[in-house]
């Protein structure tokens, strides 16, 4: 008698288990991001599943460079997860014009966002965002702070001051002025163009103009800071024009240079390696009192796949990450990765809390190149990049690489011809 009742509560737990297994949802996203592989399974799952139990979630990267095949394989095959981690713009448009992303205007918490924080993820007309914002990072420039004293450097807020920092630096012989190579390009355009020019073509107001074809490539506010990046070879050591990024990023952390050209990304690698403090600064106006603006570009959102089998508990999941607590966690596990939400977070990095204070400063806008500009031949990001590179070297005008540029955006993009 005694073992058929022992068989029987064996039976009945058996069962329980079997049905609160039932019951729980397991969510899979899918994501570029292996570095975050720590940080989602440490922090960021452990708080979403103690306030929601029933909704598991599993964080399942893919190597970067691999991410965008491995994604659309899986979306064709059926196998991909219910949440797609989301690069900005066209690649994610892309998805969401195949079926392969949800509409989520519909949630209550895409109103958690400013329409910029969204443009990285809507249709060109604005009438369906399809992932929610995570985080952007911003550009700017991070210094050797002991350099600075060394130097008797204030931080400079003008292209004045900017330049007559640069000039003490390499009159003084301790150090290479900047830490910036061309021999990858990217970096030229990114960290050069793309930083300083939003003062030039005053953000959103220039960019949004591009678009609609009402500003050119050859006006004065897009030449501009070509001019004054043709300034900046004097300053960045020698060799720079077969310098790596890996090789800037050494230059920089091991004390060599003074002034890394920056985005915010870096924040976390540059504090592990140098032994020196850091500050930063944001692109220097061009006069005093100017209204200064920064690219603040929307770099990372998550969205829902279409053919999930759990779309309730996903949009839980994506209601939780508009949320201000994924914020904080999110923001300072990463620190130089800001969080897009209207509700403002805490920053614990000094450096990640400098860059980001400029939102309270200036207007925000995001790379030029980035939205519908470059979905033609030829592309316009990529001859951002040969094009800032050419500035610096100086193998050609400004002039000319504004009409270089020019000619072939409109070569295929109607507003432009």
């Amino acid at each position: 008698m005694k073992t058929k009742l022992t068989t029987l509560a064996l039976a009945c737990t058996a069962l329980t288990a079997t049905g609160a297994l039932a019951q729980d949802v397991t969510l899979t996203i899918e994501s570029w991001r292996n570095d975050d592989l720590a940080l989602w399974q440490e922090q960021i799952i452990p708080a979403f599943e103690a306030e929601h139990p029933g909704i598991k979630v599993r964080f399942t990267p893919s190597a970067p460079a691999e991410y965008n095949a491995v994604l659309n394989s899986k979306l064709e095959a059926g196998s991909a997860g219910d949440l797609i981690t989301c690069r900005p713009f066209d690649a994610s448009l892309a998805l969401f014009e195949a079926g392969h992303l949800t509409d989520l205007d519909d949630m209550e918490a895409m109103g958690n966002f400013s329409d910029v924080a969204k443009s990285a993820w809507q249709t060109d007309d604005g009438s369906a965002s399809f992932c929610v914002p995570m985080a952007s990072v911003i550009h700017g420039f991070i210094y050797n702070k002991d350099a600075f004293s060394e130097l008797g450097i204030e931080v400079p807020t003008t292209e004045a001051e900017f330049f007559t920092a640069l000039e003490t630096i390499r009159e003084d012989g301790s150090y290479i002025p900047m830490a910036m190579g061309t021999n990858d390009q990217w970096e030229a355009a990114t960290m050069g163009y793309n930083n300083i020019g939003p003062n030039y073509w005053k953000g959103e107001e220039g960019r949004l103009a591009l678009i609609a074809g009402e500003q050119k490539l050859t006006d004065e506010q897009w030449v501009a800071p070509y001019e004054t990046l043709a300034k900046w070879a004097p300053y960045l050591g020698d060799g720079y024009e077969a310098q790596t990024y890996p090789d800037s990023q050494n230059l920089f952390t091991l004390g060599r240079a003074a002034i890394y050209p920056a985005g915010s990304w870096e924040i976390s690698g540059f504090n592990a390696l140098a032994d020196f403090e850091m500050g930063a600064f944001k692109p220097p106006v061009q006069a005093a009192g100017d209204t200064c603006y920064i690219s603040d570009h929307t770099d990372i959102g998550i969205g829902m796949n279409a053919a999930t089998t759990n779309p309730e508990a996903a949009r839980t999941f994506l209601a939780w990450v508009a949320s201000p607590e994924f914020a904080s966690i999110f923001g300072n596990a990463l620190p130089g990765f800001f969080p897009l939400s209207n509700t403002p977070v805490e920053m614990q990095d000094p450096l990640a809390k400098e860059f980001v204070s400029w939102r309270g400063e200036c207007e925000s806008t995001i790379r030029s190149t980035y939205q519908i500009l470059s979905r033609g031949t030829p592309n316009l990001e990529n001859d951002t990049w040969g094009a800032s590179v050419a500035a610096i070297k100086g193998t050609s005008s400004p002039a000319e690489l504004g009409q270089k540029l020019q000619d072939g955006l409109s070569s295929w993009y109607e507003p432009q011809q």
